[in-house]
């Protein structure tokens, strides 16, 4: 058709520019020919009445159906899904194709644009710089993190400040709880430097699992105290409604985006140890803060100054240690050096480690252990601790409790499943508990590991006294220590200064 593709707006302007200005004038402006202009004088209907309504191409496989079943089921069941709808069509009509799925969830949609329930709407927000940060936990476990070739179980407790977008991520062992929060809150405080009026969690939900009512309240406590210390009012959004958190659950996804492509170019999910992803993780997030710094910098400068030194970031609790060498913690079994045994000591409990103390002053740290998804109880061992009480009962080790975790390496397991199948039950494990005693005697626990993995490469039964051959002291690269010491007389010229 002649002119069809003229807009409508073009014909309006022409109409309008017409009444005071000439034929060929107003077509100019307009931005259409004076030919076309004559066309619209003889005939004023615009582009768009001019095109032939398209008619159907094929006949509708839902007109008996929609209004007299479809209808009906989304007035009962308003959040019903249009795949559900659909499968319901097709066992009461099998003669329907595949095909109309997307008719079907088309006109559903434009059914419930017309006729549905009201929705939540999102209210955006003007964010005030240096007045709210919010953190939350994120499940990882879908990344295939592994360190030293096992699965690790993990999720981050992320943190970040609405206004600037500063982001703080911290790698969590264990489940979301307050120790988590408290420890991860507080490094990212520290690392920005300064804290927000108002800190926003999501209730605490998933530590407050479990607890009894007074556990609750004292969670609750030790929460407000913490937000107390750095000044921050502590608020938190309704329990369920996720998007009253959005400034941190959507950045969620932005972080572990970021995570997943990382370790795509890194071409490897499997880190050395622990402390090695933790970096990883760190230098991510690094490079996120580093695209908002001159954004965080300006914020930075409103946030309230930090206190002159932490708070507490873990729980604290009293163990006895029995004669079993060690003491039982939230379902794990933990060994301590045997002179302990007998003693009352505290426990100060991380996310990822305890810490031991007796009276004011630190024994040791342990790394801390998780039970089973089951509810069977872990075991953290050294056989450090134990060794000496191993070599005078080494049958002990044939049915020990927590045998499989007293080896420190696989080397070590494997060789005392070869050695019960190669020797006698009394031999193997006094042969087993001479060769631990040599790697603690002579701190060469990786390197016998590297002689026990040839020896089972080759079916070959360790020789213990050829090992501690090996691996005795180099009397040639002993030190010639010479001490000589100072006549009692010298100290006659202190007596005499001091005097």
């Amino acid at each position: 058709m002649p002119g069809s593709h003229i807009h409508d707006h073009q014909m309006r302007l022409f109409m309008k520019l017409r009444l005071s200005k000439t034929l060929p004038v107003a077509a100019a402006q307009a931005g259409i020919s004076v030919a076309t202009a004559y066309r619209f004088e003889h005939d004023p209907r615009l582009p768009s009445d001019k095109k032939p309504r398209r008619e159907r191409r094929r006949a509708d496989p839902l007109v008996d159906i929609f209004e007299s079943e479809v209808v009906p089921l989304l007035q009962a069941a308003p959040g019903i899904r249009p795949i559900a709808i659909f499968d319901e069509l097709r066992r009461r009509h099998p003669e329907l194709l595949a095909g109309v799925r997307r008719t079907l969830e088309r006109r559903i949609r434009a059914w419930r644009a017309l006729h549905g329930e009201e929705r939540d709407v999102m209210f955006r927000q003007v964010h005030e710089a240096g007045r709210m940060g919010q953190s939350d936990f994120t499940e990882m476990g879908d990344l295939a993190v592994s360190v030293a070739g096992l699965p690790l179980d993990h999720r981050l407790y992320h943190f970040r400040l609405v206004c600037s977008g500063f982001e703080h991520a911290h790698v969590i062992l264990g489940g979301e709880s307050y120790v988590a929060l408290a420890e991860g809150l507080q490094n990212a405080l520290w690392a920005l430097g300064g804290a927000p009026r108002e800190h926003r969690s999501d209730s605490l939900s998933a530590a407050y699992r479990n607890l009894d009512a007074d556990a609750r309240e004292d969670l609750t406590s030790r929460y407000d105290a913490l937000c107390a210390h750095y000044q921050m009012e502590p608020t938190r959004n309704n329990r369920g409604v996720a998007h009253e958190n959005g400034a941190i659950e959507s950045s969620h996804g932005h972080l572990k985006h970021a995570v997943r492509d990382a370790l795509l170019l890194r071409g490897a999910v499997d880190f050395a140890d622990l402390a090695a992803y933790r970096r990883f993780i760190d230098e991510i997030v690094s490079r996120k803060n580093a695209r908002n710094g001159p954004r965080i910098d300006a914020e930075r400068s409103l946030l309230q100054p930090l206190p002159p030194t932490r708070t507490c970031d873990y729980e604290e609790t009293f163990v006895c240690i029995t004669s079993s060498g060690g003491f039982t913690l939230r379902k794990v079994f933990y060994t301590v050096p045997s002179r302990l045994i007998g003693h009352r000591v505290r426990v100060r409990l991380y996310d990822d480690r305890l810490e031991l103390l007796l009276g004011a002053t630190l024994l040791m740290t342990l790394q801390r252990g998780r039970s089973g998804a089951n509810g069977k109880h872990g075991h953290v061992v050294d056989y450090h601790h134990v060794i000496h009480a191993l070599r005078r009962k080494p049958m002990a080790l044939l049915s020990l409790v927590y045998r499989d975790q007293l080896f420190p390496r696989q080397a070590y397991r494997r060789t005392f499943e070869f050695l019960c199948e190669e020797l006698p039950e009394r031999a193997a494990c006094k042969l087993m508990v001479a060769l631990l005693s040599l790697a603690h005697d002579r701190s060469c626990e990786a390197q016998l590991a590297a002689v026990l993995t040839d020896d089972l490469a080759h079916r070959r039964l360790p020789d213990i006294l050829a090992l501690l051959a090996r691996f005795a002291p180099d009397p040639a690269r002993l030190p010639d220590v010479s001490v000589q010491l100072a006549p009692l007389s010298s100290y006659d010229v202190l007596m005499e200064v001091s005097a």
